[in-house]
């Protein structure tokens, strides 16, 4: 018989492979989604992303969560603390801040009038809005068109996914729901 975590670690795995495996990249296999248990409780919906060793949890019901791979923000430029997702969006646009364009003028100037929604666009396929109240902290947790940055600090304090997996967070997760970045 098959186990409810064995089903959905299984179910979670298939996502990734059809097409990470047609793109040539291999996913370090620790990144890849599972159910694990936690040791510490918290809300059952919420969302905790630990940036030091490159997971999201979304905790379940039974003292258990789905734990996916991601990457985060460099040095300096990570989000910390709690949001709310207040918004959700398919294949969303994208257009760098003006802070990114400030910091690094010769690779986001050029996208400064934003980026249609789109396989080629840096959020990927799904994108869930943080804010602290009412006021948009422009951090994303967002899929990649750069898989290869799962498992390492490489953004501007968005948390990537994979695409597959963001897909997969996206429909399990509400609007309003919580996430606390450690």
């Amino acid at each position: 018989m098959i186990t409810k975590r064995a089903f959905l670690g299984m179910g979670l795995a298939s996502l990734a492979t059809p097409a990470i495996a047609q793109s040539g990249f291999q996913l370090d296999p620790r990144f890849e989604p599972r159910v694990v248990p936690l040791r510490y409780p918290f809300e059952a919906g919420q969302i905790i992303v630990v940036p030091t060793a490159h997971y999201l949890y979304l905790v379940q019901p039974d003292r258990t969560a789905l734990r996916y791979g991601v990457g985060v923000g460099k040095a300096g430029l990570e989000f910390k603390g709690n949001a709310t997702i207040k918004r959700k969006a398919v294949w969303p646009s994208w257009r760098p801040t003006d802070e990114m364009i400030e910091r690094d003028p010769r690779s986001y100037a050029k996208y400064a009038d934003g980026v249609p929604g789109g396989p080629d666009n840096p959020l990927g396929a799904r994108a869930l809005y943080l804010y602290q109240g009412n006021v948009d902290t422009y951090f994303r947790i967002h899929g990649t068109t750069q898989p290869w940055s799962i498992g390492r600090s490489v953004s501007n304090g968005c948390i990537r996914m994979i695409n597959e997996h963001v897909v997969d967070l996206y429909e399990r997760v509400p609007t309003g729901t919580l996430v606390t970045v450690l």
